[in-house]
């Protein structure tokens, strides 16, 4: 096999284990400095997940906590974290929470590191940097945001942009089953296909950074993802099932961060965008009804039938790709139903004629389709939007 040139960057540092994020504040505190911009959400402070974290780090370092993160954060929520972090002259920033408190403190800890004007940083490899030190603590098992080089923030009423570079990779990445043991069902469930959706289009990605570490971290995320997701939001307080989801998700966010995602996520923008339906909701919507239009490609259709038996190992593979490709894509979106997601988008109260100006939308999102194994036009887009609908 004949290997292209590719790059692989990721997060430096990881931590696993059960009070990870308890145990590993000294080490925090050292790569973050005196003065640490603590960015996280309401909902968690509230859930008292933050406590046992910020009760340590108050003992070595001066904290300050910053819980205005919303879902599918704004520019305005962004630069009040910036705003935060110049006026403790912080030294350091921490993300704890979901891919939103994340995604805030990626850019956060860059702006502040940098003083780059935030608006040449959209895009691929434009970001200058250098960040100040960041250490992100995830509390959901779907984004692997602890891991990627992309931090995503929706812009004026609807559109959502993105910055892609290997300087926004983490320091380190705590991960803690424990933070994970309260998460609800319904988005143990919507981030867990979220980090399956990750896996398979990594591994099916046209990029010409795909590659066979991309390629090996997919399948092992998709062994974890898919063995332990049915347990992890039917018994929630199962930790050997949540800490497998957790690896998984970072596996996969691995995966992704070298060998970009595709149309399912250029699709599902939109319906964030737009409709505030969450992320990992979105992709599980347009996942089946996007990889049965990519499933046409012979190379994608082999792609996903290589895939089928390490999410499904009762799917007989010994016949031909297409007909296990199919099988493979039936089985994905008979798990989202048995997992109780919602199976249409008139089942979240999107309209049918919402899906014109949706399909327009997604073709904005040229930074994901160009992975896409099959080219996608607006009227394929709103075709698939059709069947989802």
């Amino acid at each position: 096999m004949t290997l292209n040139s590719f790059q692989f960057n990721t997060t430096p540092g990881l931590r696993y284990g059960s009070g990870q994020a308890k145990d590993s504040c000294k080490e925090i505190s050292n790569k973050l400095g005196q003065s640490i911009l603590f960015i996280t959400d309401k909902g968690l402070m509230s859930l008292g997940l933050t406590e046992q974290t910020l009760k340590e780090l108050k003992k070595i370092s001066s904290v300050e906590i910053f819980d205005d993160v919303e879902a599918d954060p704004s520019k305005k929520t962004l630069h009040k974290a910036i705003e935060v972090g110049k006026k403790i002259k912080a030294t350091g920033v921490i993300g704890f929470g979901g891919g939103s408190s994340m995604d805030v403190a990626k850019l956060t800890a860059l702006i502040l590191g940098s003083g780059e004007n935030l608006e040449e940083a959209w895009g691929v490899a434009n970001a200058k940097g250098p960040r100040l030190p960041l250490v992100l603590i995830p509390t959901t098992a779907g984004t692997g945001s602890e891991v990627t080089p992309v931090s995503i923030i929706t812009v004026g009423e609807e559109e959502k942009k993105g910055v892609s570079s290997s300087i926004i990779l983490p320091d380190l990445a705590i991960l803690d089953p424990d933070l994970t043991l309260g998460l609800p069902a319904g988005t143990t469930a919507a981030t867990g296909i979220d980090a399956m959706v990750h896996a398979i289009e990594a591994y099916a990605s046209s990029s010409k950074n795909n590659n066979p570490i991309s390629k090996m971290l997919s399948i092992e995320a998709l062994k974890l993802l898919g063995g332990s997701i049915e347990k992890a939001v039917f018994e929630g307080s199962n930790v050997e099932a949540r800490g497998n989801m957790l690896i998984g998700a970072m596996l996969a966010g691995k995966a992704f961060a070298n060998s970009p995602v595709a149309a399912v996520h250029a699709l599902a923008y939109p319906i964030g965008g737009t409709f505030h339906v969450s992320h990992g909701l979105s992709n599980s919507l347009v996942l089946p009804y996007v990889l049965r239009f990519n499933s046409v490609d012979s190379k994608a259709s082999k792609d996903y039938a290589e895939l089928a038996p390490y999410v499904f190992p009762e799917i007989d593979t010994n016949r031909g790709a297409q007909s296990v490709c199919a099988e493979f894509i039936d089985k994905l979106e008979s798990l989202s139903k048995k997992l109780g997601l919602p199976q249409k988008l008139r089942e979240v109260d999107i309209p049918k004629n919402a899906c014109e100006k949706m399909a327009k939308d997604a073709m904005k999102q040229t930074r994901l389709l160009v992975n896409n194994p099959r080219e996608v036009t607006e009227k394929d887009a709103l075709n698939i939007y059709h069947s989802a609908w």
